[in-house]
């Protein structure tokens, strides 16, 4: 586990840090200031009072702060021909540096006070016929303020797209969330409106039986029959229980372990097939045809028992197609609850179901565009 620092590793906000230290720049500059003229005192009061609104002024209204900054950094920049010492340059370099850092103040407005100041230094200089060198001065700290603003401009542009891939993230983790509801949904769909569903007309059938006919053996048949439905829809909701315990795996994976799992229960051989580009697909596509197949698997080992069994699973371009052939076997009356609910679990996926005989054989069909 990794140590706490003994020390923060900011103690202030960068911002205060920088006020705090042009401020005392601000009065070390001013107290040790050798100037005879009171009117470049006055001068210098200015500044400062202008320099102190800007501080008191910045954290809420950034625009007008930057006004008094720009006069703090012009006027001392006027005089420094006529000052008897360096204090003028001074004062004016550090107005102008801190205002060539602010976020809230376009580069062209900055740089045009910088050539404002840088103009007015050296025509204060010309005038007073003294060198322009230290008019260099303004120029370096613009420079430096301008590189300063930019790296903040980048931190706060950085401290964003962090936030926005915070806020993705957290999006990506719901809309995971609301697909694995949806699929725990549509899969106890499947178990209980299949069961029960059809427990209900059993129980309904005997119940007319009984009332109508009084054909006991008739509602005693009926009643077997919904006690073995009872038993079966038990069964699957113990399997789609178990199911949504774990991921949902590959289609072709969950189909292969399917096959095997019925050609060893019925002693068969099952064939499985997969053809196409495989790729992930929707947990609803997978939970239905996984359905779909078992189903189709479990209706050939009642209706053909003995017979072999071949799947094949399509990937196709814009859809996904599962096609289960076994031999006719048993005839059949018509089409039981299995392919009803079939046709109802590939539908809530958006895809459909045909089935019938077919050269002998008989042959479920699903397909869902995805």
């Amino acid at each position: 586990m990794p140590k706490r620092p003994l020390l923060p590793d900011t103690i202030a906000p960068s911002w205060l840090v920088v006020q705090l230290l042009g401020t005392l720049f601000f009065a070390a500059t001013l107290l040790t200031a050798r100037e005879p003229d009171p009117l470049i005192w006055a001068a210098y009061g200015v500044a400062s009072a202008c320099w102190l609104g800007f501080v008191v002024l910045a954290p809420r209204l950034p625009r007008t702060a930057a006004a008094l900054l720009a006069v703090a950094s012009a006027l001392p920049a006027a005089l420094v021909g006529r000052a008897a010492d360096s204090s003028a340059i001074l004062l004016s370099a550090i107005a102008l540096g801190r205002l060539a850092t602010l976020t809230a103040v376009g580069v062209g407005v900055i740089v045009g006070i910088g050539l404002l100041d840088l103009a007015l230094a050296v025509t204060s200089h010309l005038l007073g016929g003294q060198s322009v060198a230290d008019a260099a001065v303004l120029v370096l700290l613009v420079l430096v303020g301008l590189n300063r603003r930019q790296y903040e401009i980048q931190a706060t542009q950085a401290e964003a797209l962090l936030e926005q891939t915070r806020l993705a993230q957290a999006e990506h983790a719901r809309a995971a969330a609301l697909d694995e509801r949806t699929r725990i949904a549509r899969e106890l769909h499947d178990v209980l409106a299949h069961s029960l569903g059809a427990l209900g007309v059993q129980l309904e059938l005997a119940e007319a039986l009984l009332e109508e006919k009084s054909d006991v053996d008739g509602a005693l048949r009926s009643v077997k029959r919904s006690r073995r439905l009872a038993a079966d829809g038990l069964a699957e909701a113990r399997d789609a229980v178990a199911a949504l315990r774990r991921d949902v795996l590959p289609l072709a994976d969950v189909l292969a372990a399917a096959a095997a799992a019925h050609a060893r229960d019925h002693g068969v051989s099952v064939a499985f097939d997969a053809d196409g580009d495989p790729r992930p697909l929707p947990s609803a596509v997978v939970v239905a045809l996984a359905g779909t197949a078992r189903e189709a698997l479990t209706n050939a080992g009642k209706h053909a028992p003995g017979e072999d069994v071949r799947v094949r699973l399509s990937y196709a371009p814009d859809a996904v197609r599962l096609d289960v052939r076994n031999a006719l076997g048993i005839t059949r009356t018509g089409e039981g609850f299995g392919l009803a609910g079939m046709r109802e679990r590939v539908a809530l996926a958006g895809g459909t179901v045909t089935s019938g005989p077919e050269g002998g054989d008989w042959r479920v069909t699903a397909e869902i565009t995805c």
